[in-house]
């Protein structure tokens, strides 16, 4: 089986590398189009404020800036993803830990005892939990990111019925009467719009493996 003829197809190597020059804008933007959403989703579920979350992801992302110039892929490290899904955790704590600085004084202990600081209580960087919740909101934005993209090629009438039906969960007999078309057609659209979707994840999750390793 021939690999990579020509050179057509990048490895995932090779997108990485590409990091490495701060003036590839374009890889850049590739690159922050696939995981900001991602990040961004993570800090919200970990009890950030909209602020606070935009702060985990712009601080991740330079971290990440200054780390790609001295960055080698060693497998026996682990993945690259899983060093982003660590450096995204780390920067989570850190907003916690600006709450309330007055902790870090006393040992990172609260005069509540009633109750566990929430920085005690967010998920640890690199445990489980972290990463099934990072899993869980990939799942979630690469649905988001289909839609929205599915949502610019069909007609509205038929993302209507599609919104209405799937992802509002309307019952078939009230989206044909509210739509005025009969429930055979809200079965199309359905069908239509749900394989252009699917086809729009395999895309995406095809252009995200070629930055994982």
């Amino acid at each position: 089986m021939v690999k990579n003829p020509l050179n057509l197809i990048p490895t995932r190597a090779s997108l990485l590398g590409r990091l490495k020059n701060c003036d590839d804008q374009e890889s850049w933007a590739e690159f922050y189009d696939i995981y900001s959403n991602l990040i961004y989703r993570v800090a919200l579920v970990a009890g950030l404020s909209h602020t606070e979350a935009q702060e985990v992801l712009q601080e991740t992302m330079i971290r990440l800036a200054k780390q790609m110039q001295e960055f080698k892929y060693d497998p026996a490290l682990g993945s690259f993803r899983g060093w982003l899904l660590h450096e995204a955790g780390y920067r989570i704590k850190d907003q916690f830990r600006k709450r309330h600085p007055e902790r870090q004084a006393h040992g990172g202990r609260s005069s509540d005892t009633s109750r566990t600081a929430t920085i005690e209580r967010i998920p640890d960087p690199g445990g489980f939990v972290l990463e099934d919740v990072w899993e869980k909101e990939w799942q979630q934005s690469l649905l988001d990111k289909a839609i929205e993209k599915v949502k610019g090629q069909v007609s509205a009438r038929h993302f209507q019925i599609f919104d209405l039906y799937v992802t509002k969960q309307w019952p078939v007999q009230k989206v044909a009467k509210v739509l005025g078309v009969n429930m055979g057609r809200v079965y199309l659209a359905k069908h239509r719009v749900s394989v252009l979707i699917k086809e729009e994840i395999k895309r995406l999750e095809k252009k995200e493996s070629e930055w994982q390793i």
